[in-house]
């Protein structure tokens, strides 16, 4: 792994490296690269380390600005004094393979549009990889930063879906756990209604229209009508456009189709490994949310704390629906900071006692 350092705080665009390895995936061996960033300092005993893992468009800048002053993703809670405190915490984001905006000059990525080592594009050739591919690929990061575990693994979305992974695979390597609008499967919006409509709307619609599908979805009518009513929504799709792979779109919708927490280990022997292991999940849904019905993860949550799991569950209502994830993070922020401090209560508090960052000891 190579690694330039650029930036020690939470206000730049962090420190960039690239995981170089030959990952075994799904039908061989692969020269894999991957781009991440770091932001904060390791402690003598490394013990301060949280990986934070990106959503479906997102990349590893989730923190900081871009060169061309774009916020992180989720630079409202990652900085010096925010929840995810950089002053205290060091905090690592990787782009997955098949990273949708691979076109992105500071986007480091390895999936079916990025260069074959026999000349063209990977194309089909490329293996269909899965969750379990990515968790290894991820758990590299230990291997090269000399870290036992992570104090924290985090993320929305299809973030949240790899948070919950590294809870299922390995709950020994990332005792507090925190996934914001996801389930512990895709359910039958995912399963039975995005990816059919994504598929069908790619050969015709191509990738602007692609985009429009998951726009739709992620904020629904009320979040496209408070994003572009004074916006041209055609101007914001063809500079997504710009940076964007439609095969990697497809690509990553296949993955996340596949994601069930019940097939990597059922949920009675879940639930009691995530007790001996001593884990701390805090989930997070959203009321509304296009992609992930808050029910599916209110049942999760209502199961695992029966059986002993220290599990918080927290949902609240946003204009954005599944894009509050990223754009309206007031109402978890001080949750997230309550579980890596391990002061995060058994019952969420009320939204507006969460959003003021105050959260009872438990």
């Amino acid at each position: 792994m190579r690694q330039r350092e650029e930036a020690a705080g939470g206000s730049g665009e962090g420190a960039a490296f690239t995981l170089a390895v030959n990952a075994t995936l799904k039908g061989g061996v692969v020269p894999v690269r991957l781009g991440g960033r770091t932001w904060g300092q390791l402690t003598e005993a490394r013990d301060n380390a949280v990986l934070v893992c990106h959503y479906y468009t997102g990349t590893a800048q989730v923190a900081g600005r871009a060169r061309d002053g774009t916020p992180g993703w989720w630079a409202s809670l990652i900085g010096p004094g925010r929840a995810v405190d950089t002053g205290r915490y060091f905090v690592v984001a990787l782009n997955t393979l098949s990273n949708v905006q691979m076109r992105d000059p500071a986007v480091v990525t390895t999936g079916p549009d990025t260069p074959h080592p026999g000349g063209g594009t990977w194309g089909k050739r490329f293996p269909t990889w899965d969750f379990a591919d990515l968790h290894a690929l991820q758990r590299e990061l230990l291997r090269h930063f000399g870290l036992e575990r992570w104090h924290a693994v985090m993320g929305p979305s299809f973030g949240g879906m790899q948070a919950l992974q590294w809870a299922a695979r390995t709950p020994e390597l990332a005792p507090r756990v925190a996934a914001v609008a996801t389930s512990p499967c895709a359910g039958p919006v995912l399963r039975d209604a995005f990816g059919p409509l994504l598929r069908e709307v790619a050969p015709t619609g191509g990738l602007e229209g692609a985009l429009r599908l998951i726009s739709l979805f992620g904020m629904g009518a009320d979040g496209l009508e408070a994003a572009f009513r004074e916006a041209d929504f055609g101007a914001y799709l063809r500079a997504r456009a710009q940076a964007a792979s439609l095969a990697h779109i497809l690509d990553i919708a296949r993955v996340v189709g596949t994601h069930d927490l019940a097939e990597v280990t059922p949920y009675p022997e879940l639930f009691a490994r995530w007790r001996g292991a001593g884990l701390r999940l805090l989930t997070v849904n959203i009321r509304g949310d296009g992609f992930f019905p808050a029910r599916e993860m209110r049942a999760f949550a209502d199961a695992s704390r029966a059986a002993g799991v220290a599990h918080t569950h927290f949902e609240y209502s946003s204009v954005w629906g599944h894009l509050a994830c990223v754009q309206d993070t007031a109402p978890f922020a001080g949750l997230l900071r309550g579980l890596l401090e391990d002061t995060l209560p058994a019952a969420a508090p009320p939204p507006d006692l969460a959003a003021a960052g105050e959260v009872p000891h438990a």
